[in-house]
């Protein structure tokens, strides 16, 4: 792409425990570092599934959380990481759940890789999307 920077732009959030008004703050923070990053809807898609993540972390953990996107030409990827203990498998939520199950689901199927790393006192889950056209 034209204009595009060979050096990494990173954005780095720590989210309050059950502070669910950091979800609207994380992702305007991501759409200002995008910019105008990858192809038509790549910026929608890592707002959404940077969303759920943060959402997941501040509604089943009491310890907040700490986000971090990395943008590298053509690449995009997106940590959030809480202090609970347990690996998280995304389930096929329930017709009569509303809108609660759906994150990992989402993730699984809009992200071009995903995964959960233990890390100790707690885990990462994180995104990469590829920006591509």
């Amino acid at each position: 792409m034209a204009g595009e920077t060979t050096r990494s732009t990173r954005l780095l959030r720590k989210v309050g425990c059950a502070d669910l008004t950091a979800v609207p703050e994380v992702r305007h923070a991501l759409r200002a570092m995008l910019g105008s990053w990858g192809g038509p809807g790549a910026s929608d898609v890592a707002e959404l599934l940077t969303s759920e993540l943060v959402t997941n972390a501040l509604v089943h953990t009491e310890h907040g959380a700490v986000v971090t996107a990395t943008v590298l030409p053509g690449q995009l990827r997106v940590e959030v990481r809480d202090f609970v203990s347990g690996l998280t498998r995304p389930r096929v939520p329930h017709a009569d759940d509303g809108t609660h199950g759906r994150g990992l689901v989402l993730v699984q199927a809009l992200a071009d890789s995903w995964g959960v790393e233990n890390h100790g006192v707690g885990k990462v889950v994180w995104f990469e999307l590829s920006g591509a056209d």
